[in-house]
């Protein structure tokens, strides 16, 4: 059910053949589990450094400037100057700046993980509902919720 949200209390559990007394059978259980899967977010595995770093890398803007910095170089390559040290300066610069937004932009996706991955300590392990295989309110794991559940929230 896309839209649950619109609909009414009844609409939601004729949809899910939901009994608002007695919850979900454990047939019920099954089948939404076998079609649903368990009530988690899937994992995702954390990215190595080297993908990391490509990333910061697949930027319009970011291959603009390595280009930039490429074609600086060959002509200070070709620079008649004696002084062509000077000339190697601005490709220098180019590639150290492109290689620190590399460095602060791994550094912030590293970050990024670990701040969702603090996040899902605050995850409730349980949670109370009604199922008809138990009289009253039952605990179960949270991700064993299915859709049609009945559950007893708690401010």
């Amino acid at each position: 059910m896309e839209t649950a949200f619109s609909k009414t209390v009844d609409e939601v559990l004729n949809y899910f053949d939901s009994d608002p007394e007695t919850g979900m059978s454990d047939d019920q259980v099954k089948k939404q589990t076998a079609k649903f899967g368990p009530n988690e977010l899937p994992a995702e595995e954390a990215k190595a450094i080297w993908q990391l770093v490509l990333e910061q890398f697949d930027d319009l803007l970011v291959k603009i400037l390595l280009l930039a910095a490429i074609i600086s170089f060959v002509l200070a390559l070709f620079e008649e100057n004696e002084e062509s040290i000077s000339a190697f300066v601005e490709p220098l610069v180019i590639l150290l700046i492109l290689i620190a937004n590399a460095v602060i932009g791994v550094w912030q996706e590293r970050n990024a993980e670990s701040a969702i991955e603090a996040l899902k300590e605050y995850e409730p392990e349980i949670a109370k509902v009604f199922r008809k295989s138990h009289y009253g309110i039952q605990r179960i794991k949270a991700r064993e919720l299915v859709p049609g559940d009945i559950v007893e929230y708690q401010w």
